[in-house]
């Protein structure tokens, strides 16, 4: 199995017969077992291998949901019932949770398996993901540098082939930064779009549960899933969530990105930033 697939690939296979899902949920936890970055705090063995034979049999039945086989790590700030979540805190070791969140609810409902917990800044506070019980995250790229924060470890799984697609938070730069940092992708869905509920905030106003992937159609994919108004979340948008996958063919105008001069021209901008920009 190469690095990275993107799910439409390993579906394909999926649906072919090629693999199975628990063979494919086996392959990414012997690779989890042999990483170095230390982005997984917990591997959900017993839960994902049932997941993956409930999938496999719903994928022969022809029953399968859109997520069907889509392996995902969650960051350790979002709740998944009767599994352990500590928002990477002592106060918190040690606690299970008693009801999923939103997103987890609906990620299951369309037969993607959840495979484990990853590894964030204590409380979702950080930048760097060195504040944590569990330790600092390593970057996959080049392990004498910081993942970013707070979903450093949703950024370096993904980075590292660990999965197949993660979640992580964002109030101001927790999904974004990482992402940059790891060279994966990294999308905070606008405020309201995606359901808080389950989600151990850092500033609830601001905070938003969005997807690490490492290409834009799967992203979206799992926008289209995680997205929608909630009864529990009396924050989220009651618009209807389109089909972001048909919407992501460009026009063929060509498209203008703006940058303020004062960024730009800013003192103590590097020169090497500066010219890729320009």
């Amino acid at each position: 199995m190469k690095k990275h697939k993107s799910f439409s690939e390993i579906k394909t296979s999926l649906f072919a017969g090629g693999i199975s899902c628990i063979a494919l949920v086996k392959e990414y936890i012997d690779k989890i077992n042999q990483s170095s970055s230390n982005s997984f705090i917990e591997v959900f063995t017993e839960s994902a291998l049932s997941k993956a034979k409930e999938v496999d049999q719903k994928i022969n039945n022809n029953s399968a949901g859109k997520l069907a086989g889509m392996i995902i790590g969650i960051k350790d700030n979002i709740c998944y019932k009767n599994h352990q979540l500590s928002a990477s805190s002592k106060i918190l070791e040690n606690f299970e949770s008693i009801y999923s969140s939103t997103v987890i609810e609906r990620l299951l409902n369309e037969d993607a398996i959840i495979i484990g917990r990853l590894n964030c800044d204590e409380f979702a506070m950080g930048s760097s993901n060195e504040n944590s019980i569990y330790g600092s995250v390593l970057n996959p790229n080049n392990s004498s540098k910081v993942a970013g924060g707070s979903s450093g470890g949703s950024a370096a799984a993904l980075a590292e082939g660990l999965c197949i697609a993660t979640l992580g938070s964002d109030t101001g730069g927790s999904i974004r930064q990482p992402a940059s940092f790891c060279g994966v992708l990294g999308l905070k869905p606008t405020y309201g779009r995606v359901s808080r509920h389950g989600l151990i905030a850092y500033g609830s106003s601001f905070d938003q549960i969005g997807p690490f992937t490492t290409n834009v159609e799967d992203a979206a994919l799992i926008l289209e899933v995680i997205a929608g108004s909630d009864q529990y979340d009396s924050t989220t948008s009651s618009k209807v969530v389109p089909s972001y996958i048909d919407n992501l063919q460009l026009k063929e105008n060509k498209l203008k990105i703006a940058v303020p001069n004062d960024y730009l021209n800013a003192e103590g901008m590097d020169k090497e930033i500066k010219d890729k920009l320009l």
